[in-house]
């Protein structure tokens, strides 16, 4: 059975690595999916109140539970067979990385641009990040 991780942020990038996936799951392939949300840990300047703290990292899981919702939805749609979905926090490319080692995947699938303002002309600036850090097979999407 292939395993592959499938990074999503919520974008129509992320959803097109979602529905190659699923081309793939329809080809007769026996494949299992594990969806991954990393968010970006906070960087919080001056002092904030451990209820303020404690508010923003409520925020992130529920945007990360909205992210991997949809993101389900939309892999059942296309017939990928999903095992439980990952949450990360911190650098988004390292995170996608080790989370792949630590879930013994045998492939990443992801977006070329997702929701981040920041990247390079071509690639996103994680997708390039991901290729650069991962000795798996990177599948990506535009």
């Amino acid at each position: 059975m292939l395993k592959i991780l499938i990074a999503v942020d919520g974008s129509d990038h992320a959803n097109r690595a979602i529905e190659a996936v699923g081309k793939m799951a329809r080809s007769a392939l026996d494949l299992e999916a594990i969806l991954i949300c990393v968010s970006p840990e906070p960087l919080f300047y001056g002092n904030y109140t451990a209820a303020t703290i404690a508010q923003i990292e409520s925020d992130q899981k529920k945007q990360q539970d909205l992210i991997l919702s949809q993101a389900g939805v939309l892999a059942r749609a296309q017939g990928i067979k999903l095992a439980e979905p990952a949450r990360a926090y911190g650098v988004v490319a390292n995170e996608i990385v080790r989370m792949a080692k630590e879930l013994k995947v045998d492939q990443i699938a992801m977006g070329t641009r997702g929701m981040g303002a920041v990247g390079s002309v071509m690639l996103g600036s994680v997708a390039q990040r991901v290729i650069h850090q991962s000795t798996l097979p990177v599948l990506l999407t535009k």
